[in-house]
């Protein structure tokens, strides 16, 4: 039996990363910081990727990458050194073409309290040049969309 409450997700069947809130996290109002919830969007979309087969040989190999454009967060909740933090992830657009959408939803893994919802815009890259390219077919079949979230496709 566990303790933990089951946070309600805001799309069904997300990626989910669990973290901890450590000490190094930890900033001046006793709070996480905001730079460690980018961070643990980041390492939570790397974590789906590597999962859905994406890894950054594939992507060496391919000479495409999908890099970040841009970012937005709303923070709604603090949470303290030792919480649980659950991340969940949505692929909720994907152009087919240059861009990629995903959505991240944090909930405190002990109360179920949703402390943060964001978004991160990719771009598709050619990883020797740095420049936008198209999406190989490998990205647009792997990088469906699993979240149908309006005007994000």
């Amino acid at each position: 039996m566990t303790d933990r409450t089951e946070p309600v997700w805001d799309w069904p069947d997300p990626f989910i990363h669990e973290t901890r809130v450590e000490k190094q996290h930890i900033d001046d109002f006793q709070h996480t910081n905001n730079v460690v919830y980018l961070t643990w969007m980041a390492k939570t979309a790397w974590e789906h990727s590597k999962a859905l087969g994406l890894d950054f040989g594939t992507y060496a190999r391919l000479n495409r990458g999908m890099v970040v454009r841009r970012h937005e967060l709303e923070y709604l909740a603090a949470c303290r050194e030792g919480d649980p933090v659950l991340i969940g992830t949505w692929i909720t657009g994907n152009d087919g073409r240059l861009r990629l959408r995903r959505r991240f939803q944090m909930v405190n893994g002990a109360t179920g309290e949703v402390l943060l919802r964001g978004l991160t815009d990719f771009v598709c890259i050619n990883i020797e040049t740095g420049r936008a390219t198209r999406m190989p077919p490998e990205f647009v079949s792997t990088y469906a969309v699993t979240a149908d979230v309006g005007g994000d496709g």
